[in-house]
């Protein structure tokens, strides 16, 4: 497998091909990613199980193209509100919940993220800078379970039909305590035999929330996918979540107020407050900073 920097927090995406070159393989662990998504918009259990699936499933479309950014929306009218995420190709990913605190009752045992994100439109959009516009695609949303929406996505929008699966488990305290995934596509002129083969393999497979309990990593969970093909050489890289908000980015952003609004708020000697949607992070910004902003002619 190829080389990859230590990561304290475990999370490695993987990809790979079968032998033959049929067969395309991301695996993902981000575990450390989920959890820190969750942990950061102060996420209900329901709510960072479903913020999670949507953050690793933004990872995995992402993946593969360094100068790609993928934008996933479940716009659904359950009680989450809007579930987004961006990633881009190097893995760095971020997201938020419109109303991350919504905890709906339990179904038959266990978190309802389908009837948290109900029906709806799910949009992505694709964009690379040498394209004259985005890509965008909108479908309804199948079952509200993420994986097999975003599969349904692939399949109905862009024509490539996709095996996909994503799992967050958490502890009895709501914590996250395992989050990963994987996404499988035949590659054209695939080998029909090969990709009945690992087809097979994909619909035997349990949870994939179990194999992570089980200790499985991103390698494993790999070669176990493409056991009846054979893989190629792995190559790894390490997702995270990041955010690319700042002060300075902020700062730039209130000069939309205009030079009035901000004087005021200069004169009036108030501190305002402001916080980043996808990563929470909030900002305390003066009266003397947002009067700098507009200084006198």
């Amino acid at each position: 497998m190829s080389a990859v920097e230590p990561d304290p927090s475990g999370d490695v995406l993987v990809r790979t091909l079968s032998v033959d070159g049929s067969v395309g393989v991301r695996a993902l662990i981000g575990t450390g990613l989920v959890r820190e998504g969750a942990t950061r918009h102060g996420a209900s259990a329901t709510a960072g199980n479903a913020l999670g699936r949507v953050l690793l499933g933004a990872v995995l479309l992402a993946s593969g193209q360094k100068d790609e950014t993928v934008q996933i929306q479940f716009r659904g009218d359950g009680p989450l509100g809007t579930l987004t995420a961006i990633a881009d190709g190097a893995g760095q990913v971020r997201g938020f919940a419109a109303n991350p605190r919504a905890e709906p009752p339990l179904r038959d045992g266990k978190l309802d993220v389908g009837g948290a994100v109900g029906s709806g439109p799910l949009a992505v959009v694709r964009y690379r800078p040498g394209w004259r516009e985005p890509y965008s695609g909108i479908v309804p949303i199948q079952s509200g379970e993420i994986a097999s929406d975003l599969a349904h996505y692939l399949a109905e929008s862009e024509q490539k039909p996709s095996a996909l699966a994503l799992g967050v488990f958490h502890e009895s305290d709501g914590r996250v305590r395992a989050a990963g995934g994987f996404l499988v596509q035949a590659l054209p002129d695939a080998d029909e035999e090969s990709v009945r083969r690992v087809d097979t393999v994909v619909r035997g497979l349990p949870p994939v929330t179990q194999l992570l309990q089980e200790g499985l990593d991103a390698a494993d969970l790999a070669e176990l996918l493409l056991a009846g093909v054979g893989a190629r050489e792995l190559h790894a890289s390490r997702p995270r979540f990041a955010c690319p908000c700042s002060r300075e980015r902020v700062l730039r952003a209130m000069v939309l107020l205009g030079r009035e609004e901000l004087r005021d708020l200069q004169r009036s000697g108030e501190t305002l407050e402001t916080h980043c949607r996808f990563c929470g992070e909030r900002y305390l910004l003066s009266g003397d900073e947002l009067g700098a902003l507009v200084p006198d002619a």
